[in-house]
């Protein structure tokens, strides 16, 4: 008895603590939970010491088992999480934050040595390649001679980046099918660089949404129809703080696929902003958007995945209405010219199964960090997964997602 009682302190007090009691319990057990057990393991040790059915030959044994039967009725009395099942209807989604590959403006030194880019992202290609769509937030243009580079009046704060066009070659190799536009880089050479980005886009068979020219995309693979749609509170990109034309634009949609993904590049950047503040954030007096309401909105309208991006910093996830949410998937491959340090430096690599309504089912995380001026690696130490696990208990604890330290996302809809 005096075990078992042992057992249920150290189960229900270790909430703090990646053990495997809070992998089995979440972090949801309440007090009626550890109430209930209690009165589960008296009553059954009464029942033991009552009939005693098996004639103890030790005190060792004797204790072994009544350890093994607490464990059990606590198994039996906890709401564990449910271990998802992949099914032939099961889809699977990848998101990663934002891409650079190098810029040649100003001057070429910003650019991977021999202008090879086939070293940034080739350590992760086995990851990006397993899923039936791949996405991220391209932030640049493959403008080649086309266009005039934007004028930076603050220099400190104000960058222009410019892609050669065959570094398009480096997303086909890694598996990207489709990338946002909408960001504050995508006129980095004005309207005619942009329609150049389009264009080496199509030819290279990876589909763009996010632009007022092409608002949206759709992907079909294996006969399953996934939507894009991005916007941003920048120039020339489907408005962010529109929510009325956004929810347009997602309804229209939803009506012409199967899957309807989202992407926003919103919320206030750095490393002091890496929390969803559900209100509206500013940032160099720029309004960036209310990214909590405005993913809830989309989701309301009909999107089943967000993948959100602008922090340059890892964000929380989220589950509403059994849709994915990713606040911000940091920085993902950006060389160069960008801010590596501290939680600038790490990003999760997001993989997400989802039914064919879309409805989310489970997670994985993989954890990359940047080395040297952008070289994307698994990270060893999983970092960005770390920072996913305290961002989202602390950030949203009203909702019943769990992450391991395995990097498994799973959601107890209650």
């Amino acid at each position: 008895m005096i075990l078992c009682v042992i057992f249920l302190r150290v189960i229900t007090q270790s909430a703090t603590k990646p053990t495997v009691a809070k992998a089995m319990m979440g972090d949801k057990c309440t007090k009626y939970h550890k109430e209930l057990l209690l009165m589960a393991i008296v009553d059954f040790n009464l029942k033991l010491i009552s009939f005693n059915p098996i004639p103890f030959t030790s005190m060792k044994i004797r204790n072994i088992l009544y350890v093994f039967l607490c464990a059990i009725i606590l198994l039996r009395g906890i709401p564990v999480l449910s271990q998802p099942v992949l099914t032939p209807d099961t889809l699977s989604v990848i998101g990663v934050g934002d891409i650079m590959l190098g810029t040649d403006y100003p001057r070429d030194a910003y650019l991977p040595p021999n202008r090879d880019c086939s070293q940034l992202m080739e350590s992760v290609h086995a990851v990006l390649q397993e899923a039936d769509v791949t996405f991220g937030n391209l932030e640049g243009v493959f403008a080649g001679n086309k266009g005039r580079a934007k004028i930076c009046r603050d220099t400190m704060n104000c960058y222009v980046f410019r892609m050669p066009a065959e570094f398009v070659n480096c997303l086909v190799d890694a598996g990207f099918d489709m990338v946002s536009l909408a960001n504050n880089h995508s006129v980095d050479f004005g309207l005619e660089g942009r329609k150049n980005t389009m264009k080496v886009l199509d030819d290279a068979n990876i589909a763009h949404a996010g632009s007022l020219e092409f608002p949206t995309a759709v992907v079909e693979k294996d006969s399953v129809r996934y939507g894009l749609c991005a916007f941003a509170p920048n120039r020339g990109a489907c408005n962010l703080i529109d929510t009325e034309g956004a929810k347009q634009i997602v309804q229209e949609l939803s009506k012409r696929c199967d899957v309807v993904i989202v992407s926003f590049h919103g919320g206030a950047e750095g490393k002091d902003h890496q929390h969803v503040t559900r209100e509206s954030e500013t940032f160099l007096g720029y309004d960036r958007g209310n990214v909590y309401k405005f993913a809830h909105e989309m989701i309301d309208a009909g999107a089943d995945v967000i993948f959100g991006h602008g922090p340059h910093v890892t964000r929380a996830v989220e589950i509403y209405k059994n849709r994915f949410i990713s606040y911000s998937l940091g920085n993902f491959c950006t060389y160069a010219r960008f801010n590596l340090k501290g939680p600038n430096g790490i990003a999760p690599i997001i993989k997400i199964y989802i039914d064919t309504e879309g409805k989310f089912l489970f997670g994985e995380v993989v954890s990359v960090y940047q080395a040297g001026k952008g070289i994307t690696k698994i990270d060893p130490e999983h970092r960005a997964l770390k920072k996913l696990q305290e961002l989202t208990s602390s950030d949203f604890p009203e909702v019943p997602v769990h992450i391991s330290d395995e990097g498994r996302i799973v959601y107890q809809e209650l």
